[in-house]
């Protein structure tokens, strides 16, 4: 269940929240530089942008039907894909799947600075994060400001050779998101990949992680599935754009309930929820029917016009623990240097809009 006080706020931790923001300015000014335009200072690169809806379930038991999910109906949403860095890469640096997903015209008490009427769900292909602590994040951001547009062709190579690093932890049943974070993940199909908060949230009355797993017949088959990048630099790009232009995509939203603090903590995002313990349930299903995965206009409508944030949404839906706490005002920050140098300020869609 969930209750005020379930979080841990450490020493020092605004201190690093400054200094994320910091380590962001540097990756943001030399991004800015080298492309005369201000993109993201993580997930820069989007493979697909998608419009669809997210139909809630009816007859969810009380547990399920909590904040958003506690009506059943059908809400507008936006679907941004992308991979973590900060610079835009070709895709054979290969780096972990992110999914961000914004649904429109939500009803209830917002967030403290949560403009707009929607709720913003943000994951990645990926069971836990890669830092345990703020601290440990800045440690790799700091790494990740210093690389950024640096060496490209060594990314290239140190990314292959990591890929054999990680196929070869595998082999022995170890999984490392490090490994995954610095270019060493598997270069899949992101239609075919299952998307995980990695971080917990309050939901309503209780306590849990977000989840999207492919549902469709056309995405399982994808699943697992290695792009051949074959010198194609937005390799990932086309490869969703020739899915999405012959058969739609369909994902089941799911709820993984924490069933007890010990075992599934809110502090330690590098510790996965055991499935056994506490198993996903489904709440929902969102769908995008056969589009164009990067028609002009909604590319330039989800990448620049709008930020994704785990802040953005409703009070039942409250991020928890160090890291979500330190994701509040860095990527605001970060959005707030985009729409300043681009000058093109982010819009948060109203109930009216959506």
């Amino acid at each position: 269940m969930y209750k005020p006080g379930v979080e841990q706020v450490q020493a020092g931790e605004r201190e690093t929240i400054g200094e994320i923001c910091t380590a962001f300015d540097t990756i943001l000014e030399t991004t800015t530089q080298d492309y005369g335009h201000a993109v993201r200072s993580v997930h820069a690169k989007s493979h697909g942008v998608l419009d669809g809806e997210l139909t809630i379930d009816s007859g969810l038991p009380p547990e399920l039907a909590q904040g958003l999910f506690a009506q059943a109906g059908t809400h507008k949403v936006l679907i941004r894909m992308s991979t973590n860095a900060g610079d835009i890469l070709p895709d054979a640096v290969s780096l972990p799947r992110g999914l961000a997903m914004k649904v429109l015209a939500v009803v209830g008490e917002r967030l403290p600075g949560s403009d707009g009427t929607a709720q913003d769900f943000v994951m990645v292909n990926g069971t836990v994060f890669q830092a345990k602590t703020a601290e440990q994040f800045l440690g790799n951001l700091k790494l990740l400001a210093k690389t950024t547009d640096k060496l490209e062709g060594t990314k290239k190579v140190v990314s292959a050779v990591l890929r054999g690093v990680r196929g070869a932890l595998e082999t022995v049943g170890i999984e490392s998101a490090a490994i995954n974070s610095m270019g060493g993940a598997p270069n899949v199909e992101p239609l075919g990949e299952t998307y995980y908060s990695v971080t917990p949230f309050r939901f309503g009355d209780y306590i849990a992680k977000f989840s999207l797993a492919p549902l469709a017949p056309s995405m399982t088959a994808l699943t697992g599935r290695i792009i051949d990048i074959d010198g194609r630099d937005n390799a990932i790009r086309d490869e969703v754009r020739r899915e999405m232009r012959s058969t739609g995509a369909e994902w089941e939203f799911r709820i993984q309930l924490c069933r007890d603090l010990e075992r599934q903590p809110i502090e330690d995002p590098t510790v996965e929820w055991d499935e056994e313990e506490a198993p996903f349930q489904r709440v929902g299903i969102v769908r995008a029917a056969i589009q164009d995965s990067w028609d002009p206009t909604l590319v330039r409508r989800i990448n620049e016009e709008i930020r994704f944030s785990v802040w953005t949404g409703l009070a039942a839906h409250q991020p928890l623990g160090n890291i979500n706490r330190a994701r509040n005002e860095p990527y605001r920050h970060s959005a707030d240097f985009r729409a300043r140098v681009n000058g093109c300020p982010y819009h948060e869609p109203t109930q009216a809009q959506g």
